[in-house]
């Protein structure tokens, strides 16, 4: 064996000396930051692929009444729904009032500040109307422009404030024509109409493709060009209600118009509470960084009111319960195949039932946010709170700056930057540590295959670790000065197949499994290593 492994850093050796480096050349933080094109990887990859520990932006534009009541005030009846704000009096300036107050510099400052770097921003398809006119055309919302042209400039300068902060942007089609569910933040207050008619979906793809031919036109335009737009989350929890066929043919299709216009950026898809049908239509779809967006609440049926705090986050910490299973399952099978699972909602909220009897409300909130956390770090590319605040009162369990101010959420779920996430270019120690690490994972891979005789090129496992390891110290320097948080790469099966694809296309495709293999083991490795540094 100690034969076998020196042979492989050989192997190393002499690629490195023939311009063949195992080490990702170094970019100065600063470097990719110039523009969303340039060096691999560059500003656009770190805001995609990072981890994202995000909030919602709930009832920004897609109004939800118990979030936001003031907008209401002049809705017709039921008032309940933007249609309903949008079809009451003094609509236009109601909106616009509240789109230019919702959220504004300080929110944006405070949200950075305290270690979120994404945030999720729901929109309906009549907010995209400034941009496009015609995706009004046959809706609910037709002959409404005047009142939502308006919204299209603020949804852009979202994106740009955002940047200013170095927070990423996701956009949430959270109303979809038709109505995709039957909530009243799915746009109005009428049955769903979504998936009975086939005229909303064939309209929906034209919203998401004006959405998508717009939003990049305005990245690459704006001066200078903007990195930040993570993804678009191409339908809100839909409710197919025995249209599941109907809703994965129309997700394909989307997937193919939508790539047409940006090959690279992620598309986020809602798993209708069914995770491992929906895991394995990714891994099926055979399309590169789709994301599976599950919501996760302990709030509203029959046994989560009777659940007790405490036994709520002890399932989330057992390894043994469903839950838990679920997400660690869904989470390696999309990784394997360079799809990756997030938690798009999630809150603090517990039903009283759930709270009676404990000692300390506050104390029992918090285990129950700390055990979620958890779970989600340990298998999920990204989370996000919902929501970042209310209108009215104090809500721990609803509001993300209440809970963080109230202690709730725990003040340092986020690690905070140190020596080890703004590496220098040349660490002599850090590079005898990486070589420690990638010969002792090494000889346990070569161990373990030694028991299943075939044809192996292990040194392609000693090559992805080396380019895991650095792409992980890469990532924690391309964050820009003053920073108070580290990164990490968070969508490691997108991120492994993209490196893959670039080591097939220098050194073929021969064992390629080994490459991703190792490529893996070195970015955790290495992440470990920066967690430990003082």
């Amino acid at each position: 064996m100690r034969k076998f492994i020196d042979k492989v850093k050989h192997h190393l050796e002499d690629a490195s000396h023939h311009g063949g480096s195992q080490t990702a050349a170094y970019v100065s933080p600063t470097a990719g930051f110039a523009a969303a094109a340039g060096p691999f990887p560059n500003a656009r990859d770190w805001y995609m692929y990072r981890k994202q520990r995000g909030v919602n932006l709930g009832s920004w534009f897609v109004l939800e009444r118990w979030i936001a009541d003031s907008p209401f005030r002049n809705a017709v009846a039921p008032a309940q729904s933007d249609l309903d704000v949008a079809k009451g009096d003094h609509a236009r300036e109601t909106l616009e009032r509240h789109w230019d107050t919702w959220i504004t510099e300080p929110d944006w400052a405070w949200l950075a500040g305290n270690g979120i770097n994404t945030v999720r921003i729901p929109i309906g398809y009549y907010h995209i109307c400034g941009a496009d006119p015609g995706v009004l055309a046959g809706t609910d919302f037709a002959d409404l422009d005047h009142v939502f042209a308006g919204a299209w400039a603020r949804v852009t300068n979202a994106l740009a404030t955002a940047h200013r902060y170095g927070i990423g942007v996701l956009f949430d089609l959270h109303a979809a024509p038709g109505k995709q569910n039957g909530d009243a933040h799915s746009g109005t207050s009428l049955e769903p109409a979504f998936f009975k008619h086939s005229r909303n979906m064939d309209h929906a793809l034209r919203v998401l493709s004006a959405l998508v031919t717009h939003l990049t036109a305005f990245t690459r335009s704006h001066d200078p060009p903007l990195p930040n737009l993570v993804g678009i989350e191409l339908l809100n929890e839909p409710a197919p209600n025995g249209h599941d066929d109907a809703l994965k043919r129309w997700y394909k299709e989307t997937f193919r118009v939508l790539r047409s216009i940006d090959p690279d950026l992620p598309l986020y898809i809602g798993d209708a509470w069914r995770t491992d049908d929906y895991a394995e239509f990714v891994k099926s779809a055979g399309t590169p960084a789709v994301v599976l967006d599950h919501h996760l609440y302990r709030c509203f049926t029959k046994e989560d009111i009777t659940t007790p705090a405490a036994e709520h986050a002890r399932r989330l910490r057992d390894g043994n319960d469903g839950t838990v299973q679920t997400f660690a399952r869904v989470s390696g099978e999309l990784e394997g195949a360079g799809g990756a699972l997030v938690v798009g909602e999630w809150s603090a909220a517990l039903n009283p039932g759930s709270l009676h009897g404990a000692p300390d409300e506050r104390a029992a909130k918090r285990g129950f946010v700390e055990a979620q956390l958890q779970l989600y770090e340990a298998h999920c590319a990204g989370w996000f709170f919902w929501t970042y605040k209310k209108e009215n009162g104090r809500d721990t369990g609803w509001s993300f700056r209440d809970a963080l101010e109230g202690g709730v959420v725990p003040p340092d779920f986020r690690r905070r930057s140190g020596p080890a996430a703004r590496p220098a270019e040349h660490d002599p120690a850090r590079d005898a540590r990486m070589a420690q690490a990638r010969d002792k994972a090494l000889a346990e891979h070569a161990g373990y295959w030694q028991q299943y005789p075939g044809h192996y090129e292990h040194w392609r496992f000693a090559d992805g670790f080396a380019r895991g390891w650095s792409d992980a110290y890469l990532f924690a320097a391309l964050a820009p000065p003053g920073s108070k948080f580290a990164e990490e790469i968070g969508f490691v099966g997108p991120w492994t197949k993209r490196r893959a694809r670039e080591h097939v296309a220098q050194k073929g495709d021969a064992s390629i499994w080994e490459f991703e293999h190792g490529f893996k083991q070195g970015l955790r490795a290495a992440t470990a290593d920066m967690a430990a540094a003082p």
